[in-house]
């Protein structure tokens, strides 16, 4: 079965949790590598991830599909109702968590904002607002010092110094300051 990649307006990323009965984990294992075939061939379906455990029987399956949608289809569609059926008293589903992603969300992640992520051209715009300014910065007082390195280790050099500052200093300070303008209230937007 060929499968056409589709465009991802709303990437969504399901965990879910699953207790696997004592001496039958081998069984599930197996099961895990052919119901991931089955998923990977689904439309939208971006990966899935299979944690394991070292110690106990709970393992973890984190299922990236490209939009809520086409997540709905598989979670409801007969092939999937058929794996489940397979390992029927052999494991159990006992949670699943859902949420929409970008991958920029840890940037704009802030107490008191349980809502959806800000639009992706507002984190878009604010990571731009907090780069520049350190690219320029960099640029300017660190690679003159690098210019006789060796291009792979000057070009670390930029990572190692911008990707921490964003993560732990800008991009915090960043949010709380646009905040309003990141999560308006549901009754500015209208």
């Amino acid at each position: 079965m060929q499968t056409s990649r589709v465009r991802c307006d709303e990437p969504v990323t399901t965990v879910f949790t699953w207790q696997v009965r004592p001496g039958k984990e081998d069984v599930f294992e197996e099961w895990t590598k052919g119901v991931t075939r089955s998923a990977s061939r689904f439309p939208g379906n971006e990966g899935v991830a299979w944690l394991r455990p070292e110690n106990g029987h709970r393992f973890h399956a984190v299922l990236r599909f490209c939009d809520p949608e086409r997540l709905g289809a598989w979670l409801t569609s007969d092939e999937r109702a058929r794996w489940h059926a397979r390992i029927d008293g052999v494991a159990t589903e006992v949670s699943s968590e859902r949420q929409s992603t970008t991958g920029m969300e840890t940037w704009f992640d802030l107490p008191g904002t349980n809502g959806p992520a800000p639009p992706r051209w507002k984190m878009a715009l604010t990571t731009f607002l907090g780069a520049y300014p350190f690219t320029l910065l960099i640029q300017w007082l660190v690679a003159p010092h690098t210019a006789g390195w060796p291009l792979p280790l000057r070009a670390a050099v930029f990572p190692l110094v911008l990707l921490p500052t964003l993560t732990f200093a800008v991009m915090p300070f960043l949010s709380r300051l646009l905040r309003r303008w990141l999560y308006p209230s549901p009754s500015s937007t209208r």
